[in-house]
């Protein structure tokens, strides 16, 4: 059985081991975070502490860039973008990754407490049922303070939230 999370696009590019995890994974990612991509890849600025991390990580976010623009993919990305919260038909990387890009809407309904693609995170979270995951640390402890209906996990703790099996 397949575990679901919710995750930034970003986060695929910084943390190679989730495209490698030990079971079926499938990742849930609002296409706002995919647009955050083509900012990223523009930016002269840093992105990660050591230039080795910083090429590294940008020459992966060209490689997902290339892989959402890939026609088959666009065409499935296209048809979530149709309306909002609509999924796009599974995208899948290899046989344990499969991407299901969300058109998530932000509806300002945490206020300023989260920015609005933490927002969109959270808001597909809850209607998915699904785990977010995320390296933010300071999101996860706004998430617990906030009391909000979301199971979260940091990437660190990736292999557990896998093997896990919790009630989302």
């Amino acid at each position: 059985m397949s575990r679901t999370f919710v995750i930034e696009a970003v986060m695929l590019a910084i943390h190679g081991q989730l495209l490698v995890p030990g079971r079926p994974v499938t990742y849930v990612i609002p296409y706002s975070s995919i647009q955050e991509l083509y900012e990223l890849r523009i930016i002269d600025e840093p992105i990660m502490a050591t230039p080795e991390d910083d090429g590294y990580v940008k020459q992966r976010i060209g490689e997902l860039l290339t892989f959402f623009e890939e026609s088959f993919n666009k065409k499935k990305i296209e048809k979530a973008l149709a309306m909002p919260w609509r999924k796009s038909p599974p995208l899948p990387i290899h046989e344990n990754v499969t991407f299901l890009i969300v058109n998530a809407v932000d509806n300002e309904q945490y206020g300023e407490r989260f920015d609005p693609i933490e927002t969109e995170l959270i808001m597909t979270s809850i209607k998915e049922q699904a785990a977010l995951l995320t390296d933010q640390l300071e999101l996860l402890e706004r998430i617990v303070e906030a009391e909000l209906p979301v199971e979260a996990f940091d990437v660190e703790d990736f292999e557990y939230a896998v093997d896990g099996d919790f009630l989302v």
